[in-house]
């Protein structure tokens, strides 16, 4: 059994200037004591995003639901539950002398996830939880203490992730996965808007309703629907589907039960 969750206060400082989670133990009253957590940000460390999270200019988010009718309350009543499929992207790119740069902008082609998928002999079936390896958590967490410092500024990130394109939208589409996650900050490549040339990118924010065109998210969580995983821990998971060669696996995940929330932690088991 593997959790693939980060301790609360990691990130350490958390990434894109978020908040810094602040947890206060209290004094022992007769045999007990009391705890409280404050600017605690569910989407400091590992999360999913919900559809309150990100809209479609022009459409709103996901379904065309009014703000803020949507929450991941809507999730824990059930919780999520199937089979998990892992792309060891970074492992996959090492083996074929391609290695990937997790703490560059390298996207992952669609061609490539494919390809990763054939070689670990795994498919993906219709309600799949995709997880896909970069390896930018083992790389982050090798930073000292001064480059982490530096990464929390979102315009110094850098990250490889899925490549923020349609042709990704409809793979994932076209897989039928229930939900897909990553060990990165965003799932897809970041900054936003990697990989495309500036008179494009200029072209597209000054127009908002075209904000899909260069960010994975809006096409697949706020138009298709699929939750988006960030920041999962799979260093443990892909180290044994590695050894063992089976690249699936039971996963649990149960989101906070917060009414109207943007995100929560995953609390994500993978059972072999």
């Amino acid at each position: 059994m593997f959790s693939l969750n980060l301790p609360m206060t990691w990130p350490d400082p958390p990434l894109f200037g978020r908040a810094r989670l602040r947890h206060e133990v209290g004094p022992v009253r007769i045999a007990s004591k009391d705890e409280t957590i404050s600017d605690w940000n569910t989407q400091g460390s590992t999360q999913w995003d919900g559809f309150r999270h990100v809209q479609r200019p022009g459409h709103g988010h996901f379904g065309g639901i009014p703000d803020p009718s949507h929450g991941v309350h809507h999730w824990a009543v059930r919780g999520i539950a199937g089979r998990g499929v892992l792309a060891d992207v970074a492992r996959w790119r090492q083996s074929v002398g391609r290695p990937l740069d997790p703490g560059g902008a390298d996207p992952i082609t669609p061609a490539e996830l494919l390809d990763c998928l054939d070689t670990c002999g795994v498919s993906v079936r219709t309600g799949d939880i995709l997880l896909i390896r970069t390896g930018w958590l083992e790389w982050y967490q090798a930073r000292d203490p001064a480059t982490r410092a530096r990464l929390s500024d979102r315009g110094v990130l850098r990250s490889a992730g899925l490549e923020a394109s349609e042709d990704m939208a409809r793979l994932l589409w076209d897989m039928h996965v229930a939900a897909v996650a990553a060990d990165n900050p965003a799932l897809e490549v970041w900054p936003i808007g990697a990989g495309h040339d500036r008179d494009y990118l200029a072209e597209v924010r000054a127009d908002p309703r075209r904000e899909h065109e260069i960010q994975l998210h809006v096409r697949i969580l706020a138009m298709l629907g699929i939750p988006i995983g960030e920041l999962f821990d799979l260093e443990r998971l892909a180290a044994d589907c590695a050894a063992d060669g089976r690249y699936e696996c039971f996963l649990t995940s149960a989101p906070a039960n917060l009414p109207g929330g943007v995100a929560s932690p995953p609390n994500a088991l993978a059972l072999k």
